[in-house]
């Protein structure tokens, strides 16, 4: 196999990544919500213990003042010291980043 074959090769096999990514972001734009939960789960785990959670599996448009981006909302309940905190939240359906916290 000589270099030329090589690259050939190499060049060929990025591209293929290339157009299955773009590809896959069509068909699938969106994270998937029970990851996002199990994300957000895990961060307030490292507090207290987890009481409840719940998440909307439909993304709906949030606004921020600035532009509209799709999110998941959804709710988790701990307990800290004996009293239930209940939490409810934004997080963006793409990156599953929270947009939004609200102590409720």
């Amino acid at each position: 196999m000589n270099l030329r074959d090589f690259m050939l090769g190499v060049t060929t096999g990025l591209a293929a990544a290339v157009i299955i990514k773009e590809a896959s972001e069509r068909i699938q734009p969106y994270m998937n919500p029970n990851q996002i939960l199990e994300n957000i789960k895990e961060e307030f785990r490292k507090e207290s213990p987890i009481d409840g959670s719940w998440i909307y599996m439909k993304p709906e448009n949030f606004h921020n003042g600035i532009m509209t981006i799709p999110v998941y909302r959804g709710g988790i309940s701990r307990v800290v010291e004996g009293e239930v905190e209940n939490f409810e939240f934004a997080a963006d359906a793409r990156s599953g980043v929270i947009v939004e916290l609200k102590k409720t």
